[in-house]
């Protein structure tokens, strides 16, 4: 699975790639799985889909497998992207066997805003309160999250254990939107924000002003990501296309506000300069 990554290009460039595939791949089987209700997450905003049609959705059969013509264009698309972001440094760091899952989903290009969940905090049960019934194949994506080797890998198709890795990513981020509200995860999320690693404010009257990531949305698959200015208390697209994929639901709608109440220190002053619209030097007429 993940530590099948080395190998012609960058981890961060195949990361892309793959995320897609997999992502693509899951759409397919929640469609199967409740065609009705069944919308996809951006642009066709996809509505939640009950656990019980997920979950007896059951195995796919072999001879019904979705025809894919991916991997030419796409990984030319992906190398297009690549080039334009060169700026964006690619993941630091060796692709060796003994870097953990956590640790190289964190460190893909576009993952930038998620902090390393610490296994103590997913190996309890109680931390993980209902959201078996919220993701495919819950056990086998715990499994990979938590790097336990299993031997059902091999029992599975391509696209099924493509399915797997897409349901690791939902459950590692239902995971972390209840990880970042703890101590221990705001002060992770801390040492982000100061270093702007979320991005700055784009509004030309807040000076650069570091934002905090934020989801419109609790519920799995309503919007992506955005970014929240503390001081004019508004959201904005991130910068990077990578992260602008990444389901606000992850972040969810909490954390910001909680997160300057504890940290009450770094609350900025609300701006209070707007620009003011002029033709010749003369304020506009307001209606």
């Amino acid at each position: 699975m993940y530590r099948e990554r080395g190998g012609g290009g960058s981890r961060s460039e195949i990361g892309q790639v793959d995320r897609k595939r997999i992502n693509d791949a899951l759409d397919k089987h929640l469609e199967r799985s409740s065609p009705s209700t069944s919308r996809a997450l951006n642009g066709k905003d996809k509505d939640r889909l009950s656990a019980q049609s997920i979950l007896t959705a059951g195995k796919l059969p072999h001879d019904h497998r979705d025809s894919r013509s991916t991997p030419l264009a796409e990984t030319k698309r992906s190398d297009e992207e690549s080039e334009t972001d060169s700026e964006e440094s690619d993941v630091s760091g060796s692709d060796g066997d003994d870097t953990s899952w956590i640790s190289w989903f964190c460190n893909l290009r576009g993952n930038e805003f998620f902090s390393e969940v610490d296994d103590d905090y997913i190996q309890d049960d109680f931390n993980l309160c209902g959201l078996s019934g919220q993701v495919p194949y819950y056990d086998y994506a715990l499994d990979l999250i938590l790097d336990v080797e299993s031997s059902h890998g091999d029992m599975f198709t391509e696209e099924q254990n493509e399915l797997v890795e897409s349901a690791a990513e939902m459950l590692y981020g239902l995971i972390h939107v209840r990880y970042i509200l703890t101590t221990k995860g705001m002060a992770a999320m801390l040492e982000k924000y100061k270093n702007a690693e979320f991005g700055r404010c784009p509004r030309v009257y807040c000076c650069g002003q570091p934002c905090l990531p934020v989801g419109q949305s609790d519920i799995p698959r309503q919007s992506t990501v955005k970014i929240y200015c503390p001081k004019c208390e508004d959201i904005y697209s991130p910068r990077s296309r990578f992260q602008n994929n990444i389901d606000g639901s992850y972040f969810g709608s909490t954390f910001p506000h909680l997160f300057l109440m504890t940290y009450g220190h770094l609350k900025p002053q609300k701006v209070s300069q707007s620009y003011v619209p002029r033709v010749f030097g003369f304020k506009m007429h307001k209606p």
